[in-house]
């Protein structure tokens, strides 16, 4: 059983984000997103604050977000990177193992990813993580570089919302018509 040891704040701002922006497309019929608790055994609670500073998990987490956008089925993961380089141990087999199985049933699976370095939101298609995967496979790189990235697939922040990604779903799905 994995153990659970707080990090601080590390994510929570780019989850709450995307929560808003969930809840705003929520608000606008456009989408209904929910992010997926995991679930988890706690050990040691502060009975003051009611805090948790340490738990177990109790079984691996799949993805952070699921839902469905005008009626198509939507996964994603949400991960931070500090550098250049974003690190596949950040993704776990288990999860790119959800993804596939997602995309097989005609659902479209996907990682956002905040650059810190560049403070830039990047929508990355499970079709390109599935390439960095397998090469990491091979003997490759495990990893891939910012630089290796179409930055077409940038996600920027407008219409009110925190981070718009759902013009980037669009054109993932349109670029999957014309393959």
């Amino acid at each position: 059983m994995a153990s659970w040891k707080s990090r601080g704040l590390r994510g929570s701002m780019l989850e709450e984000m995307i929560n808003i922006t969930n809840s705003k497309y929520r608000e606008k019929q456009l989408a209904l997103i929910q992010k997926v608790p995991t679930p988890i055994t706690p050990i040691n609670i502060d009975k003051e604050s009611r805090q948790i500073s340490l738990a177990y998990f109790e079984q691996k987490s799949t993805i952070d977000y699921i839902g469905v956008v005008q009626g198509i089925p939507i996964c994603f993961d949400a991960k931070e990177c500090a550098g250049d380089s974003f690190s596949l141990n950040n993704v776990h087999e288990h999860q790119i193992q959800f993804m596939k199985e997602f995309e097989e049933q005609e659902g479209i699976a996907f990682l956002l990813i905040y650059f810190k370095k560049h403070d830039l939101y990047y929508y990355l298609t499970y079709e390109c993580l599935a390439g960095f995967w397998k090469r990491a496979l091979e003997g490759g790189r495990k990893s891939f570089r910012f630089d290796e990235l179409d930055l077409s697939y940038q996600i920027r922040i407008q219409n009110g919302l925190c981070i718009h990604y759902l013009e980037q779903l669009q054109r993932d799905l349109s670029d999957r018509e014309v393959t």
